[in-house]
């Protein structure tokens, strides 16, 4: 078994690697990548039928990240950004 010897002097560490262990870090960090793409293609696929059906896929992505976000933030950033429209003689939110 081929094993690799590192030093971290900045942790403090002394420790051994394998090779095979190694192999399996990477070989993990590969499929996980290339299931990220996968996802990515699906995601774009849903796009452009929400598009074909007369969606707005950028208003979709806005709901998305909205959906991600604490309500409370939300709130607050309308309230500023109404407070600014406002200010400026712009009706934003009716």
């Amino acid at each position: 078994m081929s094993e690799i010897g590192h030093n971290s002097e900045a942790a403090g560490e002394n420790y051994r690697v394998t090779a095979s262990e190694l192999r399996q870090f990477v070989e993990r960090f590969e499929r996980l990548d290339a299931e990220k793409k996968d996802i990515a293609a699906q995601q774009k696929e849903v796009m452009a039928e929400a598009k074909a059906r007369g969606y707005d896929t950028k208003v979709i992505r806005k709901v998305v990240a909205l959906r991600k976000r604490d309500q409370d933030d939300i709130a607050e950033e309308h309230a500023v950004l109404s407070m600014y429209a406002e200010a400026l003689g712009m009706a934003v939110f009716g």
